[in-house]
């Protein structure tokens, strides 16, 4: 018989990646796997049984051959000509925290849960981060 998770009986744990010269897809990849909770046995699809995940050192993240000037990042105002355009080597250097969020992103669920989902990933530019009190475990990817 399947036993499937309820939502007040997952434990969930706190994990701390260093994203230095790890590339983008590969780490962004493992870490949608942590967050849906798809690395432990108890996974439930329709439950978030995912964990927390810090992430440090945004800025030093790699892109694999030529993204950094060909990949284009696209995003609309939702007034009538407003598309905008940035490469990746630009968006690295203004805010590479987001590139993080939405490379993960791109690998959740569209719907409610995956909403609720991205909100346990938080990434830093620098090697600083407030989450001392949660004690994250160090996550070799």
């Amino acid at each position: 018989m399947t036993r499937f998770s309820k939502k007040d009986e997952i434990e969930r744990n706190w994990y701390i990646v260093d994203a230095s010269d790890k590339v983008l897809g590969r780490l962004a990849s493992r870490i949608a796997t942590y967050l849906r909770g798809k690395h432990k046995p108890q996974f439930t699809p329709n439950v978030d049984t995912g964990d927390f995940i810090v992430v440090v050192n945004a800025e030093k993240i790699r892109l694999t051959g030529n993204k950094l000037e060909q990949k284009v990042y696209y995003h609309h105002t939702g007034y009538p000509g407003g598309i905008k355009a940035e490469t990746a080597k630009s968006r690295i250097k203004r805010k590479p925290e987001q590139m993080i969020i939405d490379a993960v992103w791109g690998m959740l669920p569209k719907n409610r849960l995956g909403r609720k989902m991205i909100k346990k990933l938080k990434v830093y530019r620098g090697a600083e981060h407030p989450h001392h009190a949660q004690k994250p475990e160090p996550l070799n990817i």
